[in-house]
């Protein structure tokens, strides 16, 4: 039997580095963007970490921030303080403030056009709406429109030249054609409407009622308007939240406690969700599995899985929470 001698010298060195060589560490993943929530009574935004569940800061605000809402690039996330007459621009990623534009008068809702030209803002305490031409990085102000008592929510059209908007104190709802920043129509709603969802290539328009118990329905394809129908959902149905799937759209019933969900075909309730404390703005996540809901009057992000419908976390956040967003999202 022949015995092979084990390596002596430079050769054992050599086969001993490697066995012990160090591979490099595998980098790291990113960690995923944060969630943003309006504190409304407090003047901050909580920034929430997606990971462990927790606050990671409170970033000051103007006063009374009510919505939030990104820039088409997506490079900045815009909070509306409506009693403080400014926009605050974050980085999505970092949280970190970009700036704070001053001048913009009681911005309480705010949306841009699809085609980025428009910036439109609902002065919901001094009744109109401002109409701003974007550059891409800039505001300048085209037009501010008287309107009915308490302008609330907005809905752009998808050929960027209608804005529609709900008076939350007058019952209305009326369409501003944007490229002559004048009012086309405007008529009666059921009582205190709030958020709009348009479906149907934006033939139809779904208005939340926060002063009843369901969705109202319009037809504006034509010259007017027209109701068509009711959804019911539950007491207090106040905002939208798209489930990015071009099937069904969710609907939070403040009064209610609980978030439904409506085909987008049928105009039905197919779900159900029971969220304590006043549910109110929504965000979904990107996969569709989880819907984060503000509850209102309780200081609290609900986080709802949608396999299972249940309310599976609460994040402490500040006073009255109002807008939620994140960058991790599904299609809006």
């Amino acid at each position: 039997m022949r015995f092979i001698a084990p390596p002596t010298g430079r050769l054992a060195a050599f086969f001993l580095a490697c066995a012990f060589q160090v591979l490099p560490a595998a980098a790291a993943p990113p960690s995923p963007p944060p969630l943003f929530v309006l504190n409304s009574l407090d003047a901050t935004v909580s920034v929430v970490d997606p990971l462990t569940w927790t606050e990671k800061q409170r970033i000051p605000t103007g006063k009374e921030p009510h919505h939030i809402y990104m820039t088409p690039d997506e490079k900045s996330v815009i909070v509306a303080n409506s009693a403080g007459d400014s926009l605050t621009f974050l980085n999505p990623r970092t949280a970190e403030v970009q700036r704070v534009v001053y001048g913009i008068i009681d911005p309480y809702q705010l949306q841009f056009s699809r085609d980025m030209k428009w910036f439109v803002t609902a002065a919901n305490r001094l009744n109109h709406v401002d109409i701003y031409r974007w550059d891409g990085k800039d505001l300048k102000l085209a037009k501010r429109i008287v309107t009915g008592k308490t302008p609330s929510h907005i809905w752009i059209d998808a050929t960027s030249t209608i804005a529609y908007v709900t008076m939350q104190d007058s019952d209305e709802l009326i369409a501003v054609d944007l490229p002559t920043q004048t009012i086309k129509w405007r008529t009666a709603t059921g009582p205190m409407p709030a958020d709009i969802f348009g479906v149907h290539n934006d033939r139809t328009l779904l208005v939340g009622l926060t002063g009843s118990d369901g969705v109202q329905v319009f037809d504006v394809a034509g010259p007017q308007p027209k109701i068509v129908g009711k959804i019911p959902t539950g007491k207090g149905a106040h905002a939208f939240r798209s489930a990015g799937d071009g099937l069904s759209v969710f609907v939070s019933n403040r009064v209610a406690n609980t978030v439904s969900r409506i085909d987008l075909k049928t105009l039905q309730v197919i779900e159900s969700y029971a969220v304590p404390g006043g549910p109110d703005c929504m965000d979904l996540s990107a996969d569709g599995k989880t819907l984060y809901v503000t509850s209102r009057w309780a200081k609290k992000l609900s986080v709802i899985d949608l396999v299972s419908r249940k309310v599976v976390r609460q994040v402490n956040v500040g006073r009255s929470p109002h807008g939620v967003w994140t960058l991790d999202h599904a299609k809006r």
